[in-house]
């Protein structure tokens, strides 16, 4: 069992830079693949962001490519999602997730709570 926390969300303002944390329980965190998605109300939830197991591979959907960032700290067992250049429509709750490997981003076996993003203009 994977617990993750996401901490880091808040209000700010458009062209603004946020960055959210998500802390992970796993003895082995190598042994998951990262994700960030995204859910605005009345939106289906969004892939936006991945990081391989070993953080070398990453994947940023086109709508944050060039202003999100993904990274991950195997000392800490935390991924990391630097936003900047903030935008009205990234208001949304941010989750982050956790896979197996062979198992797909369409279903994750792992989520966190999710934290609130609001980017006002």
């Amino acid at each position: 069992q994977v617990q993750l926390v996401e901490s880091g969300g808040g209000l700010v303002q458009a062209g603004g830079s946020l960055r959210l944390s998500c802390a992970a329980s796993a003895r082995t965190f190598s042994d998951y693949a990262m994700g960030w998605f995204r859910q605005a109300p009345g939106k289906e939830r969004e892939f936006i962001a991945a990081a391989s197991r070993s953080g070398v591979g990453t994947y940023n959907a086109d709508s944050v490519k060039g202003r999100f960032t993904i990274s991950r700290d195997s000392a800490k067992n935390t991924v990391y999602l630097q936003m900047n250049s903030l935008k009205p429509e990234d208001t949304a709750v941010y989750y982050c997730a956790a896979r197996k490997r062979g198992s797909s981003w369409s279903s994750p076996e792992y989520w966190g709570q999710g934290t609130q993003v609001t980017v006002s203009s």
